[in-house]
């Protein structure tokens, strides 16, 4: 009503906010609370953002009935008294349920409505439906650049993926970020914790770990520890992915990644290839997480057709946004 009515089609906001003002006031006295000027504001962007994606989801469940109709002439009628015997809910009901293509709360999409760009917004859109995040996590997704942070590790095709399906997890590659955003830890950013402490810092709050790291990821153990040749070693973390099927072996270390941390990931990665994974399960997966890396160093001591080890970096608060988009290189 307010784009097509009171602003006849147009859908550039030129209009006299004391439009919105007395539109506010008389839906308030007429039906209680909800339209504010904000919410109405709120409402007409998303009827601006989203009525071609609905009025394109209508005309498919019009086709679709359309055809029902038509097969339902060349079957025999059931008894009224079976179908309703069945316990399923009627063909009119279920279409009813089915006609609305937004699955979110209404405080999701005003979220949503901030972003701009048409594929980031799509991307979150997908993945709050099918990680089931509320507000909170939405908002924190967001603010942790995680559509620009998946970017950076993918090439075109890829890329073009996040606002068709979202985050797809097919190989060992597409479950790893960098950076990880680990600001819920609430540890300050210089260097004046230890790698115990971050890690009891990370079992303390292993759900928002957990979400960060992104879907599929299960928590196994932590310090678990292995003996080779009389020595012992402990590894930080073992999770496993149930998407990928396989241990994913997580190390931490508070300064600059070293080639020794490289070389002792690619042992604690043999070994649980050869000593732990059943072989029905994939390959191991490496991670260290580190507060500083060197891509040379990465490179030449893991060798160019390494698919198992990863280094990410990890930082103790939100990234500038705009920053990972100019070196993504589309600003």
């Amino acid at each position: 009503m307010i784009v097509e009515y009171e602003q006849q089609g147009s859908s550039r906001a030129g209009y006299a906010k004391e439009t919105l003002k007395n539109l506010s006031e008389k839906l308030s006295s007429a039906l209680g609370p909800g339209f504010s000027v904000d919410n109405l504001e709120n409402m007409r962007k998303f009827y601006l953002v989203y009525k071609d994606e609905y009025n394109k989801h209508v005309l498919q469940n019009q086709k679709s009935e359309t055809l029902s109709r038509k097969s339902a002439k060349l079957k025999k009628s059931e008894p009224v008294a079976r179908k309703l015997g069945t316990g399923q809910k009627s063909e009119p009901v279920a279409r009813k349920l089915e006609l609305s293509p937004f699955k979110l709360t209404w405080t999701n999409y005003v979220i949503l409505l901030r972003i701009e760009d048409e594929n980031e917004r799509k991307f979150y859109e997908i993945e709050a439906v099918n990680e089931n995040w509320g507000k909170r996590e939405l908002q924190r997704q967001y603010d942790s650049a995680l559509y620009e942070r998946l970017i950076l590790s993918r090439n075109k095709k890829k890329v073009k993926e996040l606002s068709k399906k979202g985050h797809v997890v097919s190989r060992a590659s597409d479950a790893v970020k960098d950076p990880y955003i680990l600001e819920f830890l609430d540890l300050p950013q210089k260097d004046t914790y230890s790698e115990s402490d971050l890690e009891a810092a990370i079992i303390s709050k292993l759900e928002h770990f957990l979400l960060e790291l992104g879907k599929g990821f299960l928590f196994v153990e932590r310090q678990k520890r292995i003996r080779l040749d009389g020595d012992d070693y402990r590894i930080d973390l073992v999770l496993y992915h149930r998407i990928l099927r396989c241990f994913v072996i997580i190390d931490l270390k508070i300064g600059t990644l070293q080639h020794k941390d490289l070389g002792q990931m690619q042992m604690y990665v043999n070994y649980y290839d050869e000593e732990v994974k059943a072989p029905e399960e994939n390959k191991t997966i490496g991670i260290i997480l580190c507060k500083h890396k060197k891509e040379s160093t990465i490179r030449y001591t893991l060798g160019k057709d390494n698919k198992q080890i990863f280094a990410s970096k990890y930082k103790m608060y939100f990234p500038e946004k705009q920053l990972l988009k100019i070196v993504r290189g589309t600003v």
